[in-house]
């Protein structure tokens, strides 16, 4: 019951190894989840964040009466779908009198919910509202840029806690390098007061600035909305912790006699033994030099045979 399954096949193998821990972790999927009851405006807002993170999301349309992230035990299948799909952000929709068009947002570490945000949709514009140049679409895998106004997104904590959750929900694949025609629309997060934040969608136009640099312009595409803070879940501090170690990344084994350089790039030393060139097999002559060789002595025994008449005729 408690056995470790090893896996069958190569496939099975690759699926594993490809969800084990990394020391350079790839992109988070998000999963995207409808509670057992959903407005209208809600299941537009669900869709319209699938759209946004298409090609690193996952939409089930099945309607989850067990999952209740705030509640004790109301996390199981959450987590349980979250290992299956290896999602580590979820967006759950759900609806009622008490908390409509209530969203819930939250991130798992090693598949267990590590922080939750509660937020309420309000002032919904979905993007077939807004009148634009199609050119200004978002192309898929590009990168957003994401900013932050208000200084109550420094100040007050459920907003604070908001920012690092929509920071990772809409940030996609760390990059180290960007090129800047790779960046074709921004989120704009404007803190309007304690608990209410404005999102809204732009792309963004470049113009020419007569500089190497070129303008930019945002254009507002959508979606766009309000999102009204009603709870919020910290991880406590042994949860944090853990979740934030890091591993050091293995030195590289030093090759030996190999040192760069910044002109002549790889340079390599090869040491060679003391050769003793006497003891050298030489290889087999070509046939013209031993037929020199033999013309050279029959020339020779010639001469001495010549030399040696000459002195028997002078005596």
């Amino acid at each position: 019951m408690f056995g470790v399954k090893t896996p069958k096949s190569g496939r099975a193998r690759r699926a594993l190894e490809k969800r084990a821990p990394k020391l350079v972790e790839t992109g988070k999927k998000t999963l995207i989840l409808h509670g057992t009851k959903t407005s209208g405006v809600l299941n537009a807002v669900l869709t319209e964040i699938y759209h946004m993170k298409r090609g690193s999301s996952v939409k089930f349309s099945r309607k989850n009466e067990n999952i209740k992230p705030f509640e004790s035990g109301g996390e199981t299948s959450l987590e349980f779908l979250s290992q299956r799909t290896d999602c580590s952000i979820f967006v759950f929709g759900s609806h009622s009198k008490k908390r409509p068009n209530n969203l819930v947002m939250g991130r798992t570490y090693d598949h267990h919910i590590y922080d939750l945000v509660e937020v309420g949709v309000e002032n919904f514009r979905p993007i077939e509202s807004f009148k634009y140049d199609k050119k200004l679409a978002p192309q898929i895998g590009s990168k957003p840029l994401i900013a932050f106004i208000g200084e109550a997104f420094e100040n007050v904590e459920e907003l604070k806690h908001l920012k690092e959750v929509l920071l990772d929900l809409l940030r996609g694949e760390v990059v180290e390098n960007l090129n800047l025609v790779g960046v074709d629309h921004a989120y704009v997060c404007t803190a309007i007061s304690s608990n209410r934040v404005f999102l809204s969608h732009c792309g963004l136009r470049l113009k020419k600035s007569g500089t190497k640099v070129p303008r930019m312009e945002l254009e507002e595409v959508g979606p766009s909305m309000d999102f009204v803070v009603r709870r919020h879940r910290l991880p406590n501090d042994s949860l944090r912790k853990e979740a934030m170690k890091t591993t050091r990344e293995q030195p590289k084994k030093k090759v030996k006699n190999v040192s760069k350089d910044e002109i002549q790039g790889k340079i390599g030393k090869i040491y060679m033994p003391d050769q003793k060139v006497g003891d050298v097999a030489l290889p087999n002559l070509a046939k013209g030099v031993k037929r020199e060789r033999r013309e050279a002595k029959l020339k020779n025994a010639e001469n001495r045979h010549a030399s040696k008449k000459q002195r028997e005729n002078s005596t």
